[in-house]
């Protein structure tokens, strides 16, 4: 790390989280995070509305915290970025005029950065320059995406996505089934480390002959969330016990299995020797195991931020932008939107 790196602060409001992060180049100086989760917990799900609210209370406690955990202040920034889309427009909208307020409060440039290459560009606080292509798998509560990367600043290709429900969407629904804590993920994650595997043969969507002619790359978990909820549903009705590991385990693998399957074969297809894998999901601790097991079959590195910099959070977006200064990438101007269903080829709103 120099001086001469840019100085970047990252604002992060898509969903539930409050996230500040400060960067230098690739070295991570300060990431706040202020969860509304606990407030959304009784509802079984992120309400939109309190999530808003909770950004605001949020965004200047938070943006203090990471300047005083990075020992600078907001004049000391060379530029801000935050996350313009996707994600819920009212959380985006928080977060945008903040940023756009302490850009021309400071006079310093903006960047608005798509959520998606932002969950790429994070790894390199980690693990260094992002191999240029790439391949990155981005899986959480809004999106199972697999993206060709050969410039996070400028060229990200789809290649794959989920054409119904997102993996972590499946993970909270099932959760909720069996009586778990919001948000799912880690919970169900904590449970299969009892149970079996292999136990109940839950479906693997899209992987019949048939789909894989038309959706070789993409996904669906909402048939498996399903068959779980019949399966449990059944077990209820006979009046046996539903067995919490077994069921937790048998989902997580199905889930699992499907994603680091298409992901290296993509990989494979594509050409690429470097797989990435990024989004809340990418905490599971089957998911990491199983993909380095399966690439390593082939030839094929994988690269894994730490759970930390999985989830939603500042540190990312301020490495999309510390990654676009660094480049030389014209600033935004202030006049982009809020986009809640910006398209990952966007990287730059």
């Amino acid at each position: 790390m120099t001086r001469d790196e840019p100085l970047v602060l990252g604002i992060e409001t898509s969903c539930d989280e409050t996230g500040v992060g400060i960067v230098r180049g690739r070295t991570l100086l300060a990431d706040a995070v202020a969860s509304s989760v606990e407030e959304h917990a009784r509802f079984g799900g992120v309400v939109p509305e309190v999530a808003s609210r909770a950004h605001l209370e949020a965004m200047v406690p938070t943006i203090e915290r990471a300047c005083d955990v990075a020992g600078v202040t907001p004049s000391d920034v060379d530029a801000v970025a935050v996350t313009s889309g996707p994600g819920l427009v009212g959380a985006l909208l928080v977060g945008v005029a903040a940023a756009k307020a302490l850009a021309l409060g400071l006079d310093k440039p903006l960047y608005g950065v798509n959520h998606l290459a932002s969950h790429v560009a994070v790894d390199q606080l980690e693990h260094g320059p992002l191999p240029e292509p790439c391949l990155a798998l981005l899986v959480s509560g809004g999106h199972s995406s697999l993206l060709l990367v050969d410039d996070v600043t400028t060229g990200v290709s789809p290649v794959g996505r989920s054409i119904d429900d997102a993996a972590g969407e499946a993970f909270d629904k099932v959760a909720r089934l069996l009586g778990l804590p919001f948000p799912g993920g880690p919970h169900i994650d904590r449970a299969a480390r009892s149970g079996s595997s292999v136990a109940i043969d839950f479906p693997r969507g899209l992987t019949s002959s048939r789909d894989l002619e038309r959706h070789r790359f993409d996904f669906s978990f909402s048939g498996l969330k399903t068959a779980v909820a019949r399966w449990v549903e059944a077990r209820e009705a006979a009046g046996e016990p539903v067995p919490l590991g077994d069921v937790a385990a048998s989902f997580q693998e199905a889930v699992c299995d499907v994603l680091t399957r298409k992901a290296v074969d993509a990989a494979v297809d594509r050409g690429v020797e470097d797989l990435l894998i990024g989004g809340g999901v990418a905490a599971n601790s089957r998911l990491r195991s199983l993909a380095e097991e399966r690439a390593a079959r082939h030839g094929v590195r994988v690269r894994v931020p730490r759970p930390g910099l999985c989830t939603d959070n500042g540190a990312m977006v301020a490495a999309l932008g510390a990654e676009m200064v660094a480049r030389g990438r014209a600033p935004s101007g202030l006049d982009f939107p809020a986009d809640s269903s910006l398209p990952v080829t966007t990287v730059q709103a």
